[in-house]
């Protein structure tokens, strides 16, 4: 019996294989292709639908049997969200998988992270290698709801439970910013009590320390009450000012400023919030940011992936390779930094980035790793691995032919990437 961390993996037996969730949990399984996408809504097992070729939800057990999967199916992707619809995952006990194969015997088992806010949590998933099939722990929180995530996979489904309800705009600061926005060309921003949650915290912290301040007196960070919140972000920007005494006066003072307006502007955000506390001085604390989907990862990963390639065409080198046991490898490394807060090439178990690389699958004789922290876009972060030697070596090292990029959002300083590179 193997106990799995995330990103560890193991080789499944034939058979029919039960994975088991015990508690308050509603288990569900998207089965998907090799690009991830699942060939209808046929696809998404759950509670109202526990039935799809070769998966078969009875209450808390997912009965999988690879070889009947409809054709082309490569993953089966297993997810938990409560049984009440919307409560966070972090209300709950610790959800645990008991992997069993078709003679009752337990294969593996695995206890993820704890997560706070997000109401899924990706759990694991069973996938094609070569003519058999592995098992991967995942262990990753999301945090729009269980029909977003179908919805990310390419399901057409209704939503499964209430939202956070939006942030009023009684004071007319998200008026004042989408008029702004619109004169620039750009979409507006919605409300989200999550955001406005973590602006609250965050500026009664700052009053209480009579400062400005990333961090309050207890250590946490804004971006760390972003993710306490329950707010996952694929991009996220923030504003702490002291002064103004109105809304109209913040926004007047960021539209006033370069950097500040720029974040105002910047089309990529799609929620925004504001709040303030006095303690002589008025501080304000604006967050904006963008929900982490699967698709906008992806599209993060590529865009990595793109400029990297560039830097290597200028330097007459040929392209690398996306590599799917290096990316998993580099996205549980950012992760886990996140849930740990550190940031390290070598875990606190231990773990190396070849160590990871193994553990995940991969089968390259050499591998070598970058990380960075607190970069804004795949521009930023590429631009300034280039503008380090080693990083640098790294990205135009010949013996190189595939990466693997990974980034997380949250933990002390807001942004988390990986390349993990492979030849």
């Amino acid at each position: 019996m193997n106990e799995l961390v995330p990103g560890g993996n193991l080789p499944l037996p034939g058979g029919v294989l039960r994975l088991r969730v015990a508690g308050d949990f509603d288990v569900s399984a998207l089965v998907t292709d090799g690009g991830g996408r699942v060939g209808g809504d046929g696809d998404f097992v759950f509670y109202n639908q526990p039935r799809a070729p070769g998966v078969h939800l009875r209450g808390d057990t997912l009965s999988i049997d690879p070889a009947r999967l409809r054709p082309g199916a490569a993953r089966v992707t297993v997810a938990v969200s409560a049984a009440e619809p919307g409560t966070p995952i972090g209300r709950l006990p610790a959800p645990r998988l008991d992997v069993t194969d078709s003679d009752g015997r337990t294969v593996a088992r695995f206890a993820p992270p704890r997560v706070e806010r997000e109401t899924v949590l990706l759990l694991a998933e069973l996938y094609a290698r070569g003519t058999g099939w592995k098992l991967r722990a995942i262990g990753q929180g999301y945090a729009d709801g269980l029909a977003g995530l179908a919805r990310d996979f390419g399901v057409d489904v209704v939503d499964d439970g209430p939202r956070p309800a939006a942030a009023p705009d009684a004071d007319g600061f998200l008026a004042r910013v989408n008029s702004a926005r619109a004169q620039a060309g750009h979409p507006p921003v919605s409300p989200d009590a999550r955001l406005a949650s973590a602006a609250r915290e965050h500026a009664s912290a700052m009053a209480a320390m009579g400062r400005l301040a990333a961090e309050g007196h207890d250590g946490v960070s804004v971006h760390q009450r972003i993710s306490a919140a329950g707010y996952t972000y694929i991009t996220v920007g923030e504003h702490l000012v002291s002064g103004p005494r109105t809304p109209a006066g913040f926004v007047d003072y960021c539209l006033r400023t370069d950097q500040a307006r720029r974040t105002l502007l910047d089309p990529g955000f799609t929620h925004a919030a504001l709040a303030h506390a006095d303690a002589g001085d008025r501080y304000w604390t604006a967050l904006w940011a963008s929900p982490l989907t699967r698709g906008a990862l992806s599209r993060t990963a590529a865009e990595v992936l793109a400029l990297t390639n560039a830097e290597r065409a200028r330097a007459g080198l040929p392209a690398l390779s996306a590599d799917a046991p290096l990316a998993t490898a580099a996205q549980t490394h950012c992760a886990d930094m996140v849930a740990r807060d550190f940031y390290a090439h070598t875990s606190p178990d231990g773990s190396r980035p070849w160590d990871r690389a193994a553990a995940a699958g991969s089968r390259r004789s050499t591998i070598g790793e970058n990380i960075a922290c607190g970069q804004r876009s795949p521009a930023e972060v590429v631009d300034g691995w280039m503008n380090s030697p080693g990083h640098r070596a790294n990205i135009l090292k010949a013996e190189f032919t595939h990466i693997g990029v990974g980034f997380a959002g949250g933990g002390r300083a807001g942004t988390y990437w990986a390349q993990l590179f492979g030849g």
